[in-house]
């Protein structure tokens, strides 16, 4: 399949990619993380007036959009308020979704209104305990089955792993170009580390991962095929990983800090790495898919 970003495609993408680029989002996310939600939320308000969150019947659309809010590892419940909340027919500013057992807990509950779906019903969701993330930026409750609202959709899960396969895609090429950048400024024996062919061939690695992933993702969303999610969502999450496995190598012991800026997104794939699914439920899905037809 061949396919091609058009015109107002890539210009929704510059115009997010703007905006949060004009955002300190280091200091959005460590502030979300301690509970501190106003930052963000002026953040997530902005980026509605540009119209990220009237995309949700457009998919192709969504991907471009949560490319750009995992690029920049942009903290809260994206996902669920702009992707998945809509096709359960939740409305309201911001929500969060629980869909056991790929998604068990709500992310931000705290901040967001949570639903959950239990079997084919969506229930407002009584919320429990916090519980401790691998990414303090996504904070994560329990939550249990409350009123019911509506009947659940099975779109909302695959068109939420839709959205999460683009967001690992954003966070690995975020990664790849803070390394890119940092091997021409990081020193060893005289010359930056950027120069030696090993470095070269690490970040050239993870090129070739993300950009054999993204049309995976883009040509997903085109399909809405189950299949194709799956595939894609394989695809992003390895490739993401690449990605901050090798930034992590060339950064040093820098990236492990949290003052640095790249540690979010490191913890972040790492999170979302297994949300939504693991990696073997997916290519689980894949291989049965394949075995039917």
């Amino acid at each position: 399949m061949r396919f091609a970003l058009s015109t107002e495609q890539k210009e929704l993408a510059a115009s997010v990619h703007a905006l949060l680029s004009s955002a300190d989002l280091q200091a959005v996310a460590a502030r979300w993380a301690a509970g501190d939600h106003e930052p963000g939320l002026d953040l997530l308000g902005r980026l509605a007036k540009i119209g990220v969150t009237e995309l949700a019947e457009f998919p192709v659309e969504l991907v471009v959009v949560f490319e750009e809010l995992g690029r920049h590892a942009v903290p809260g419940p994206l996902i669920e308020s702009y992707a998945v909340a809509p096709a359960l027919g939740i409305t309201g500013d911001l929500a969060t979704v629980a869909l056991p057992p790929h998604v068990p807990y709500a992310l931000d509950a705290d901040v967001a209104a949570p639903y959950v779906v239990d079997g084919d019903a969506v229930c407002r969701a009584e919320v429990g305990a916090p519980l401790t993330s691998v990414d303090p930026a996504r904070r994560l409750f329990e939550v249990r089955p409350g009123e019911w609202v509506g009947t659940a959709s099975d779109e909302a899960l695959d068109v939420g792993m839709l959205c999460q396969s683009a967001q690992l895609i954003g966070l690995g090429r975020g990664l790849l170009d803070r390394a890119s950048e940092y091997v021409t400024q990081r020193r060893q024996f005289g010359r930056p580390v950027g120069e030696f062919q090993a470095v070269k061939h690490h970040l050239a690695n993870v090129l070739v991962a993300l950009e054999f992933a993204r049309p995976l993702v883009h040509a997903a969303a085109v399909t809405g095929d189950t299949r194709d999610i799956s595939a894609a969502r394989v695809a992003a999450a390895d490739a993401a990983w690449l990605a901050a496995r090798a930034a992590l190598q060339v950064h040093g012991a820098i990236g492990y800090t949290r003052e640095h800026a790249m540690s979010w997104a490191l913890l972040k794939v790492k999170a979302l790495r297994s949300a939504w699914g693991t990696q073997t439920w997916h290519r689980r899905r894949v291989l049965t898919s394949l075995r039917s037809r």
